[in-house]
């Protein structure tokens, strides 16, 4: 069972790894284009940049395979909070600095003409779309940390009870 346990766990980091590519990629394209003249705040996107390369970071270093991944499971918690924090911010501003608040304006060539300040309007979806499954991913990933560290302790107890009545 506890081979099961690793290939979906390193399933899992590779998925937040996925994800979280996607998202810094979509974002920093829109930081790439920021003028200084528009008078929006870059502090939700830059929170947003920074938790995405935190993400890609810790889901490199969890693939390794010497890394005990399942007692990493308050961090990947942590991470789950900070990307749903992220789709909050995300989903704030499309609805309110952004003209894709309903549908996506498809003009006759089948092109996005649905653009906010350089950045289409389905790359804002796929940003917050991709930073709700990292949130998502990395909470079952802690779930499953939790899980497994759960199983590992109820085996010793099971196991040092069993020795506790061979002694007696």
């Amino acid at each position: 069972m506890p081979v099961i346990s690793r290939i979906a766990s390193m399933a899992l980091r590779v998925a937040e790894l996925v994800f979280a590519a996607v998202v810094i990629g979509n974002i920093s394209s829109y930081l790439h284009q920021y003028h200084r003249n528009s008078g929006l705040p870059l502090a939700r996107f830059i929170y947003v940049d920074i938790i995405a390369g935190l993400s890609i970071l810790l889901a490199l270093l969890w693939l390794l395979p010497f890394a005990s991944g399942f007692f990493h499971w308050p961090i990947d918690l942590l991470l789950s909070f900070a990307w749903f924090a992220a789709f909050a911010i995300l989903i704030n501003y499309i609805s309110n600095h952004t003209s894709c608040r309903g549908h996506t304006n498809v003009g006759l060539s089948g092109t996005n003409t649905g653009y906010s300040n350089g950045l289409g309007c389905g790359r804002w979806r796929a940003a917050e779309s991709f930073s709700f499954l990292s949130a998502i991913f990395w909470l079952i990933s802690a779930l499953l940390g939790l899980w497994f560290i759960h199983r590992e302790r109820s085996k010793r107890v099971r196991a040092d009870g069993a020795r506790a009545d061979v002694a007696a």
